[in-house]
């Protein structure tokens, strides 16, 4: 997975008054658990666009300036109700040898042929909740649905990895394509058997021709 560096400062004053005064000045104040101590921070508010406002989930390396180096998580963010600014942003450590959850993304490759006939396609989970160590969690899960017909789904089962352990029930549907007022229901063997019956049409169409040549 794909990991940004966020550049921040310890802080050493926690109390709302310190809190108000980085957040005036632009900053967001976070907090990373996980380790054998809670570390406090804080950072400018645009460090953390390539993270927030993005669909693709990311780990993160935090900078301090003391030259201490943290791999994270995001965990859980706070946003002011009225400016959607962030007010604060708590973090989970990563270790190597631990599992953490994670949410991550879905993505849809190709072109359903049930969307293509009338149908409906409803993706029904966005993101699919994991536990993994930190080396195994992956950027995205793409799915494809260029086999995907009227009536059909894919659930959790399918997307089974040894990987990591997925947090959803494997029945869980992820995308799925409804029938619509407008759809037509087409058969693989039916589409044959219509070719076969145009092209028998068409040969028994040349024959009268010729017959009327002659």
């Amino acid at each position: 997975m794909k990991s940004i560096t966020i550049k921040g400062s310890e802080r050493e004053s926690v109390g709302k008054k310190a809190t108000k005064a980085l957040r005036n000045a632009g900053k967001v104040p976070c907090v990373v658990y996980g380790g054998e101590k809670p570390i406090h921070f804080s950072a400018e508010e645009l460090s953390f666009r390539d993270l927030v406002y993005t669909p693709a989930a990311h780990t993160v390396v935090i900078e301090l300036e003391n030259g201490n180096k943290v791999d994270a998580v995001m965990q859980d963010i706070q946003f002011h109700p009225v400016t959607d600014k962030i007010v604060h942003i708590d973090f989970y450590q990563l270790f190597p040898d631990k599992a953490v959850t994670m949410n991550i993304p879905v993505r849809l490759q190709g072109n359903s042929p049930g969307v293509r006939n009338g149908g409906r396609l409803l993706f029904r989970k966005r993101k699919l909740a994991i536990k993994a160590l930190p080396d195994k969690l992956p950027d995205f899960f793409d799915i494809d649905i260029s086999k995907l017909k009227i009536g059909q789904n894919i659930n959790v089962a399918l997307l089974l990895n040894d990987d990591f352990t997925i947090l959803h029930p494997d029945t869980t549907v992820v995308v799925q394509v409804k029938t619509a007022r407008a759809a037509v229901v087409v058969d693989e063997d039916e589409e044959e058997g219509e070719e076969g019956a145009e092209g028998a049409a068409a040969e028994g169409a040349d024959a009268p021709a010729a017959e009327a040549t002659e």
